[in-house]
């Protein structure tokens, strides 16, 4: 009886899934399938090549925190424009040995030479352009912490060396993998601003053009790359040649001639390199719903964010709700939550971020108060008071809304073992392509992670520029719990849209009723506290005409056929009865993603 029980849940819960298939070419990539269900282990993640690679080391005896490293490696040559050695990012980790959640916050630093006006172009008084000449210049940065992430990583749950966590993606970079349209999309979006950079230039732009759909795009230089990494070790990323060539890179950008672009050069110092360290940060916690939902601590503003909008939610039934009321409230409660993360978010070892009392219970109810059930909120509505000090309905005071210009290219990799530990592993270079600057002979991108600060020296701002100083970051992954053991993991990338992503995802399968896999693929909109919501055209198209009359105004997220349009590209897993694994990924935003288990249930 309970074999069938879980068969039955697992046929329920693979509505929603579908596989993408592979372009009709000479030579096609992997076959990817949105989702999976089965026993031993889980992986999913944007890529086939990077999740066969995180499912071949569960297959032989490895932990969750081995594959989840040798996945984000893997991801680093065929997804080089969203992550890599040259970025940053946040890994949560649960802890079957101890039922405790961990993070690792991995995230860029800025020099420590860096000045609080730097982006602001001193013949005018205000900001450079964003892009492409903040983006795309030295002066966008940071020092990059995702090296010592996976460092951090295999040492505290990992089985194996950092050498043998990188030998498949070396071997993957050095032959090759199959060039996808998503790929070749993503290359021609940025072919004016990497024709700028002699290294980008030779690397993705060879004979003047993207690569082609169907051909194999090898990558020697990052091969090489992570051999030394995994040889050497951390001090051949944050000392040596490796980082003088950083250094050297960063502060006399290799432009190409002629080229009109800027490409400012940045404060980047061998000393920044050598100081950088990851921090272990307590992961935010609230309760909704009976569950547990564990996420990532400031400087990430996900976890707050997400657990500040499920407190005001918590307050409402969402599943007793009509769609349009469901969606009206998750609108109204994104606003809320997004404008307190703007007003108190930032590096806690500069700002004093209340970070229980935006999580608190209290302070949600208090911020549930501003919803009206019928009319949405003109925005930008004004941040709230997490002073421990919470009324029925209390009211905040205004404050500037603050221009967001987070990159939406990111990735996330989700995994679990088969002794239940679990991964939720958010990294990136920030904008598509980084800063646009390939550290020469080297083979991998460098991030722009400092353009997530606020460009104008605003003391009231916790987000401005200092030196050693971490930007603010969206990134959510998310590990929930059902009475103390795992339930769901998930993240997404998208900028600041990736805390909405998680958000709706988790409504959509816990209020909802939707499977993972349906929550996963439903339309996305995201209401950042702006005037209007940006919104999927598929969302626009179902959901326009019954929630116009509440007042929201739904724009399209980008124009149609580039990877704008689409919002997010999340990856989960559900823990199902009985043992049994629901991996699930995209069936269709960005290609759509692979997800794969140890054993498959055929």
């Amino acid at each position: 009886m309970r074999i069938l029980t879980v068969l039955a849940l697992i046929s329920a819960s693979l509505a929603g899934g579908t596989a993408v298939a592979a372009p009709d070419t000479k030579t096609k990539p992997p076959v990817k399938q949105a989702t999976a269900v089965g026993y031993g282990g889980a992986v999913s993640s944007v890529d086939a090549d990077a999740t066969a690679m995180g499912l071949r080391v569960l297959r032989s005896g490895g932990e969750a925190g081995d594959a989840a490293v040798a996945t984000a490696a893997a991801l680093g040559v065929t997804e080089p424009y969203s992550a890599g050695v040259g970025g940053g990012g946040f890994f949560v980790y649960y802890d079957a040995r101890t039922g405790q959640v961990h993070t690792i916050d991995g995230r860029e630093t800025a020099p420590a030479t860096m000045p609080a006006d730097a982006f602001i172009d001193p013949a005018t008084g205000l900001p450079y352009r964003f892009f492409p000449e903040r983006v795309t210049s030295g002066l966008s940065v940071g020092v990059p912490g995702t090296p010592a992430t996976w460092q951090s990583a295999l040492d505290r749950w990992g089985t194996r060396s950092l050498s043998k966590a990188l030998a498949p993606a070396a071997k993957l970079a050095k032959h090759g993998f199959v060039v996808d349209a998503t790929f070749r999309q993503q290359t021609l979006e940025n072919k004016d601003r990497f024709s700028a950079l002699v290294p980008t230039t030779a690397l993705f732009l060879p004979n003047g053009d993207a690569p082609v759909v169907g051909t194999l795009f090898k990558n020697p230089e990052l091969a090489a790359t992570y051999d030394l990494l995994g040889s050497k070790g951390m001090g051949a990323f944050y000392g040596g040649d490796l980082a003088a060539e950083m250094v050297r890179t960063v502060q006399a950008p290799p432009k190409t001639p002629g080229t009109t672009l800027p490409v400012f050069p940045g404060y980047l110092t061998a000393s920044d390199l050598s100081s950088y360290h990851v921090i272990d940060r307590a992961p935010t916690h609230v309760g909704y719903r009976g569950l547990d939902v564990y996420g990532m601590g400031p400087v990430s503003s996900g976890g707050t964010t997400v657990g500040e909008a499920l407190n005001i939610l918590k307050t409402t039934d969402l599943a007793a709700k009509a769609t349009p009321d469901a969606l009206h409230w998750y609108l109204e409660a994104s606003a809320l939550a997004f404008a307190d993360r703007n007003a108190y978010v930032g590096d806690p070892a500069y700002v004093n971020v209340p970070t229980a009392e935006l999580l608190s219970s209290g302070f949600g109810a208090e911020r549930a108060c501003q919803v009206d059930p019928a009319v949405a909120a003109v925005k930008p509505v004004p941040p709230g008071s997490p002073d421990g000090s919470y009324t029925p309905c209390g009211t905040g005071a205004a404050a500037e809304q603050r221009a967001d210009h987070e990159g939406l290219s990111t990735t996330h990799l989700t995994v679990a073992d088969r002794w239940g530990n679990v991964v939720a592993y958010t990294l990136t270079i920030e904008q598509t392509g980084g800063s646009g600057i390939v550290v020469p002979g080297r083979g991998f991108l460098l991030n722009n992670e400092l353009t997530d600060f606020s460009a104008v020296p605003d003391p009231a701002d916790p987000n401005i520029v200092a030196g050693g100083k971490r930007p603010r970051s969206s990134m959510s992954p998310t590990i929930v719990l059902r009475d103390g053991a795992p339930y769901l993991a998930l993240g997404s990338p998208g900028g600041s849209t990736i805390i909405t992503t998680v958000l709706q995802v988790l409504t959509n399968r816990v209020d909802r009723g939707m499977s993972l896999p349906q929550a996963i693929a439903a339309p996305r909109a995201s209401q950042r506290n702006t005037p209007t919501v940006t919104a999927e055209q598929d969302f626009i198209t179902a959901y326009n005409a019954v929630l116009q009359p509440y007042g929201h105004i739904l724009v399209a997220a980008g124009a149609p056929g580039t990877s704008a349009a689409e919002i997010g590209a999340a990856t989960g897993i559900e823990f199902l009865p009985g043992g049994a694994l629901l991996a699930a990924a995209e069936p269709v935003r960005r290609g759509g993603g692979d997800a794969e288990v140890v054993f498959p249930v055929r």
